[in-house]
């Protein structure tokens, strides 16, 4: 069994990170990511688990020209077989969006069992991606000439247009309008980034910037040109008194950003930490 090191970790999503966000191994990024919460544990395992599952789907759905028929062979495997489901009783809880947490727990976030869904759904041949759609994460499966919305929180279950607006009013209240942006597909770079920024949120709000600089850092290796994710950690850096962490995070800010006055206040930021540090 091999444990990775931090750098080890860091080093190895600074990898993936450089590659186009559509080729990411969305699987493998986030048990990397996990493991830098849980860094004694191997991943061999749950390397072993996401196969499993993958050759169980494909026997499954191999062979199906329905989407129906392939989301529910999905579902039966996933939610059925193998127990995955949203956790509605500690949904904060920040094992949920950890993935080798939610594979011992068989439980997380609707994005972290999404992760799970499109990895597996990837193994076993099948075109399944994220949802630009606010609030809960969504996928799409893509079969037979046919576009299907599931919601893997609550056992890779159809969502209909009606479904989702009403799943729309639940999350960001009644006057919201279902739009064409929210059926858009998102690359697993993106994903693996909003799994990050629940992890990154429920830190700050617990008061643990340790934690928070932590998940910036991870995303940042994922993100490398993501100027307001360089701009973030600078902040928090400087504000818990890392100045030479703050000033290199706001230099690849800096060497990142294109706009005028975004530049400006991080010239103005970079000097201000620069006369704290002298």
């Amino acid at each position: 069994m091999t444990i990775l090191s931090r750098e080890d970790l860091h080093a190895a999503l600074r990898a993936i990170g450089a590659g186009p966000g559509e080729a990411v191994d969305i699987g493998e990024a986030a048990l990397l990511l996990a493991a830098l919460d849980r860094p004694e544990v191997p991943l061999e395992r749950y390397r072993a688990h996401l196969a499993e599952i993958g050759a169980a789907v494909a026997a499954a759905v191999g062979g199906l020209d329905d989407a129906e028929a392939i989301a529910t062979g999905l579902r039966t495997i996933m939610h059925e077989l193998y127990g995955y489901a949203g956790d509605e009783r500690t949904y904060d809880d920040l094992q949920n969006a950890n993935l080798i947490r939610v594979i011992d727990r068989r439980k997380g976030l609707p994005v972290a069992l999404g992760i799970l869904y499109i990895d597996i759904g990837r193994r076993a041949g099948l075109a399944i991606h994220g949802l630009a759609f606010p609030g809960h994460f969504l996928l799409r499966l893509e079969a037979a000439g046919q576009r299907l919305v599931l919601d893997p929180f609550n056992g890779g279950r159809t969502l209909g247009a009606a479904g989702m607006r009403g799943l729309l009013s639940t999350m960001m209240g009644a006057d919201a309008a279902l739009l064409p942006e929210h059926h858009q597909t998102v690359d697993p770079r993106t994903v693996l980034l909003r799994l990050q920024n629940n992890i990154k949120i429920r830190a700050l709000k617990a008061g643990d910037t340790a934690h928070a600089a932590e998940t910036l850092r991870s995303m940042t290796d994922l993100a490398p040109t993501d100027t307001p994710l360089w701009f973030e950690l600078g902040e928090i850096e400087a504000k818990t008194g890392n100045l030479n962490a703050g000033i290199a995070a706001f230099e690849q800010a800096l060497a990142t950003a294109s706009d005028a006055r975004l530049r400006a206040r991080l010239t103005a930021a970079l000097q201000g930490l620069r006369r704290r540090l002298n």
